[in-house]
């Protein structure tokens, strides 16, 4: 893999929690936004932006998994703000809404305390 989109990768994973602009990530590593935006999709096959969202969207799940943190803030803790949006892309992504998984994983955890 490129280094240079392998730089832009740790980043996104380090900034989860905030909004980053792909001017921001291409300064990180010297390019255009434009010319990130092809190096990027050359390598991952998938462009950036869609990238970063399924990041958030993979923290998300852990988060719901291992944390008692409620949906809102697993939300805001990921960098997503609109609330529809984000259970939407969530059930698209994992196939369930994110209080489903969490109710799924609690039940699951609570199974296994008991056995």
């Amino acid at each position: 893999m490129d280094p240079r989109v392998a730089r832009v990768i740790a980043v996104m994973e380090e900034t989860l929690d905030r909004q980053i602009s792909l001017g921001e990530l291409a300064a990180i590593v010297n390019l255009s936004p434009s010319r990130l935006a092809r190096v990027f999709k050359t390598a991952t096959g998938t462009p950036p932006a869609r990238y970063l969202h399924r990041l958030r969207l993979q923290r998300a799940r852990v988060l719901l998994e291992r944390s008692y943190l409620s949906v809102k803030q697993v939300m805001i803790a990921v960098g997503l703000t609109d609330p529809s949006h984000f259970a939407r892309d969530f059930r698209r992504e994992h196939g369930c809404a994110p209080s489903q998984l969490r109710r799924r994983s609690w039940a699951a955890a609570s199974d296994q305390e008991t056995s």
